[in-house]
């Protein structure tokens, strides 16, 4: 898999083709000394589940991974905390207002954007809604379905960050 700094050939501060690599995680240009560090993007997922324990899973919209199960979630914008936007994404995938969010855990991840590999790290967090709430599909998710724990099968999740994130939470839910 080639690396996302090789996408880069021109130092974006002077223009130079003497943009080179600097180490396994930056490029440096030779003729203004900037240097580039390709960090992970943060992402966001989550775990809603009613009072049933029911889990709220979408089908994802778009590409990548067309048509296979996720969870709501997405990338986190410049100038709002993680929390702000797990919260944005639910709203903007479910229609839901989630009050409260519980951090679980991360993973990095690896997403093919327009051709190029971005590297994330994956935060997955767990929200609990009444069994009233009537999330409905938008932005990215093409459905929403409410499924029981025991029905659920990580393999049918066509991201590989979220299904094994999926499998984790699966785990650690029938340990407790």
């Amino acid at each position: 898999m080639p690396h996302p700094l090789d996408k880069f050939r021109f130092c974006p501060v002077c223009g130079s083709s003497r943009f080179v690599e600097n180490n396994f995680k930056s490029k440096r240009c030779e003729a203004c000394g900037f240097t580039y560090y390709a960090n992970p993007c943060s992402a966001t997922a989550a775990f809603i589940r009613n009072s049933r324990g029911d889990l709220l899973v979408a089908v994802r919209g778009k590409e990548p991974a067309k048509g296979t199960l996720d969870l709501p979630g997405g990338f986190v914008d410049m100038d709002e905390t993680v929390e702000q936007g797990m919260k944005r994404e639910i709203k903007e995938e479910t229609g839901l207002d989630v009050a409260e969010l519980r951090y679980l855990f991360s993973i990095p991840n690896r997403y093919l954007y327009s051709g190029m590999v971005i590297h994330t790290i994956d935060m997955f967090y767990e929200a609990r809604v009444p069994d009233d709430a009537a999330p409905h599909a938008d932005d990215d998710a093409a459905a929403l379905t409410w499924m029981p724990l025991d029905e659920i099968d990580p393999a049918q999740f066509g991201l590989q960050s979220i299904s094994q994130a999926v499998r984790q939470y699966l785990d650690a839910i029938s340990n407790r």
